[in-house]
């Protein structure tokens, strides 16, 4: 883990009124390193452990809910019990998880969007927010199932 990633963490953690403490540092440049955007508790606390940042699973879990208080992460429970973190880089976006492997993708659709907000306009409904989840098979384990 890099120092420059680390300062440049800072700065959304101040614009929240945090301090810039070890682990919330840590934590971030484990979302802005990895090569998945939705990391887990416990994703989370392995990257930490295979760079040799001493923090507890308990501490992660504490840093994960400041953040998403803060609106840094966004937190998602896809799955009854377990909830996925992402960085939260403004913007609408919806989920496609496959059922197999759980991985997590994203994507963006104008046309859904608008016919979203065209179903709540017909029932009269004030839209504040909403989340689209597909489920399925991701193409390594269609092959797979092959």
């Amino acid at each position: 883990m890099t120092t420059s990633t680390v300062n440049t963490d800072a700065v959304p953690l101040k614009r929240a009124g945090l301090k810039a403490t070890s682990p919330r540092m840590h934590v971030l440049e484990a979302f802005r390193n990895s090569d998945r955007r939705h990391l887990s508790a416990e994703d989370v606390y392995r990257i930490l452990l295979d760079h040799e940042i001493d923090a507890g699973l308990s501490t992660v879990y504490r840093v994960l809910n400041q953040l998403v208080q803060a609106n840094i992460l966004l937190r998602h429970s896809f799955e009854q019990d377990h909830a996925v973190f992402e960085l939260n880089e403004g913007g609408h976006h919806d989920h496609l998880i496959c059922v197999t492997c759980g991985v997590v993708e994203e994507f963006r659709d104008e046309g859904i969007e608008a016919r979203q907000k065209h179903v709540a306009a017909e029932n009269d409904f004030v839209l504040r927010e909403h989340m689209l989840v597909l489920y399925g098979l991701c193409p390594v384990c269609q092959d797979a199932a092959k």
